[in-house]
């Protein structure tokens, strides 16, 4: 928001460093308005980010340390949500051996509605009372949840909400849920439920598996209740019930399925013929990677047929980075099918005298080849190296 850069920062930097912590320590830091763009998500709408000034950043970073320290003890351990050492394929792994385990149930899929847009401040300052007492520290966390957020060239102050894109935002929006459900869960409902129950969560994103249908009924129940109470509501559209028991060997193959942080999780059979969980890149994701990418083949037609192949190759090599997972290879490929198709399709459109077929495209792709279908994260623990960062097409 100030237009001020990481070299122009680092060109004084142990004397910018040294006010910022006299500021910071006399309480005279003031927390500068947040810049607000917005993203496009997958349902056509879009998501608000919170852009902090560059010295902003730094502070946050050294609080965030602070009360990593602090909670870190107290979060449970199916909590993966920006934790260190807690990654997206490691929940994803979770849940399906949960399921495995427990020989499939029924499993309560929940999105909370705009999570950090709707964390109260009174909530916040009354958790955070609990473990954190530095003056200090408490302080700012309360000036950056007041700071102004800038918008369309004027500054408006929310009244709750942590801008989603700061640094600090996301442990406290795990110190809040951790408040408002994982101790909840762990302390009242487990001893309360007929049977066993798994929880997995990654930030705003939950899935809780029920061995006893009775217990995901009640559990269901009540947990509007319980979110409201702290002033949260659960996304109707994204928060339902399913029927996810292990098929009978007669089935032809298993129905219903679960979606978890962008995977499909649904039954199929394995190589031994027996039932298990696979994952696939969910329907939504993999629409909305493929309009990613011929969206920006249609802004880019005038770059050289080089700069193209090049930023594909990354948007791929991202996309297989995360979606590469055991058993998913099938999707994988079907995105590399589908981006050939849209480079061909706006190849094609870029020169009405000179088109491209596909003969003479598969020529072009012999030259520019586009990077081959990989796992690198298997279920069974094992991470492959990733291609080297320098050269996406080796």
């Amino acid at each position: 928001m100030d237009g001020q850069t990481a070299e122009e920062y680092a060109a004084n930097l142990e004397e910018n460093l040294s006010m910022l912590l006299s500021k910071f320590k006399r309480g005279t830091y003031r927390a500068p308005p947040v810049k607000r763009v917005n993203i496009p998500k997958g349902d056509g709408k879009t998501r608000p980010i919170g852009i902090p000034t560059f010295e902003d950043k730094i502070l946050q970073r050294a609080v965030l340390m602070v009360l990593e320290a602090v909670y870190e003890e107290d979060f449970k351990e199916f909590s993966y949500g920006f934790r260190r050492g807690k990654s997206p394929h490691m929940a994803v792994k979770k849940l399906r051996d949960d399921i495995v385990e427990m020989k499939g149930g029924y499993v309560l899929e929940a999105d909370i509605s705009d999570c950090f847009g709707s964390l109260s401040h009174k909530v916040i300052k009354e958790i955070l009372d609990l473990r954190v007492q530095d003056g200090v520290i408490r302080r700012t966390i309360h000036k950056w949840l007041k700071a102004g957020v800038m918008e369309s060239g004027s500054v408006w102050y929310p009244k709750k909400g942590s801008p989603q894109g700061g640094v600090v935002s996301p442990i406290l929006a795990n110190i809040y849920l951790h408040e408002v459900l994982d101790k909840w869960f762990e302390e009242v409902v487990r001893p309360r439920l007929e049977a066993e129950a798994r929880i997995v969560r990654f930030a705003d994103d939950f899935v809780i598996v029920f061995r006893s249908l009775r217990d995901a009924r009640k559990v269901l129940s009540v947990l509007h209740k319980r979110f409201a109470k702290y002033k949260l509501e659960t996304h109707p559209d994204k928060t339902r019930l399913v029927e996810f028991l292990r098929p009978r060997l007669r089935d032809k193959r298993g129905r219903n399925s679960v979606d978890f942080l962008g995977f499909t999780h649904h039954w199929g059979r394995s190589r031994n013929n027996k039932w298990i969980v696979k994952q696939k890149t969910s329907k939504k994701r993999l629409n909305r990677a493929v309009k990613n990418v011929s969206s920006w083949c249609r802004r880019n037609l005038h770059r050289k047929v080089r700069e193209q192949h090049e930023h594909l190759c990354r948007m791929i090599t991202g996309h297989i980075n995360y979606y590469g997972v055991t058993g998913n290879i099938r999707s994988l490929k079907n995105f590399i099918q589908e981006v050939r198709r849209v480079w061909r399709k706006w190849l094609d459109r870029r020169n009405r005298e000179n088109s491209m077929p596909w003969k003479r495209f598969v020529r072009l792709l012999s030259r520019y080849p586009l990077p081959k279908a990989r796992i690198p994260h298997s279920i069974y623990g094992q991470t492959l190296p990733l291609p080297y960062a320098a050269n996406p097409l080796s």
